[in-house]
């Protein structure tokens, strides 16, 4: 604070005391208001400086809320990835024990794989066994075979000679046999082939041939021990090529020793065209001595 009097003191050691007084009053006004002035200047930059503080402070405050606001999102994002690592643990948990159980199986598929390879080597090692005995079997199969065809040709033969040694008892009767059951006199008897344009042939058992009221008729014979289906169907195909390649009336009958049931049927119903005659009906029959 300025002194005036203390300025007035020393202004009247060289001035008149009214000058003295009168600087002494206008300086103490000039201090007070230089005073004056300073305070109202330093208060206003006091206050700018409070409201920028002020502002600042509001800035500040509303970056912090933000930043509140940023750490709950990211105190949420935690506690989502928090949740999800568990998950994700949980998962790879999982999937460890799910790998166990793969290493496990694929383990249990190794000693299966190795059993099943003991199992085809043992299957291989069958397979060439049984291959051997196919061979093996082959072999007697072919041996087997030869020897049917060996007794088919002997049975053959037998058959053969059977039905030569019926036709040989046969033939004494084949004149009365003729007259009586077809009505012509027998002009030729024979064991003959009859030859087709083609050079194939059919061997005929008992071939007979006269005429009946003028015309030319054959009588045709086959011999069978025991006539079977397969034979009378050969039997009457063979008389189908010989009827077309003889062109007259063909005649037929068939001898046997015996005919089973179902024989007889066969023939009555499929055959009717083929007169069945049993081997000692000839003697019985047509020796003449009944």
């Amino acid at each position: 604070m300025l002194d005036t009097f203390e300025i007035y003191n020393t202004l009247k050691e060289d001035l008149p005391e009214s000058v003295a007084s009168k600087l002494a009053t206008i300086m103490g006004k000039i201090y007070t208001e230089l005073s004056n002035t300073v305070t109202k200047v330093e208060f206003n930059e006091l206050r700018e400086v409070v409201r920028e503080l002020a502002e600042a402070q509001k800035r500040t405050e509303a970056r912090v809320e933000e930043l509140g606001e940023a750490q709950k999102r990211t105190e949420e994002r935690v506690e989502e990835l928090a949740e999800a690592q568990k998950r994700t643990e949980k998962r790879v948990e999982e999937l460890a024990e799910a790998q166990k159980r793969t290493e496990k199986r694929v383990e249990e598929l190794a000693e299966a794989q190795k059993e099943t390879q003991k199992e085809v080597s043992r299957l291989d090692m069958a397979l060439k066994e049984l291959a051997d005995a196919q061979r093996k079997t082959e072999e007697e199969v072919k041996k087997l075979a030869k020897g049917l065809r060996e007794t088919r040709e002997m049975v053959g033969g037998l058959s053969d000679t059977v039905g030569y040694s019926l036709e040989d008892k046969i033939f004494p009767y084949m004149e009365r046999f003729a007259r009586k059951e077809y009505g012509f006199k027998i002009d030729i008897l024979d064991r003959r082939n009859i030859v087709y344009p083609d050079g194939k042939f059919d061997e005929v058992n008992i071939y007979a041939e006269g005429r009946r009221n003028g015309e030319k008729i054959y009588l045709i014979g086959e011999c069978k021990s025991r006539p079977g289906k397969k034979e009378i169907k050969k039997f009457s195909d063979r008389l189908k090529r010989i009827k077309k390649h003889l062109g007259g009336k063909v005649e037929a009958f068939l001898v046997g020793y015996y005919y089973s049931p179902e024989i007889e049927k066969y023939l009555k119903e499929n055959h009717p065209e083929i007169k069945v005659m049993k081997s000692f009906e000839f003697e019985m029959k047509y020796s003449g001595k009944r």
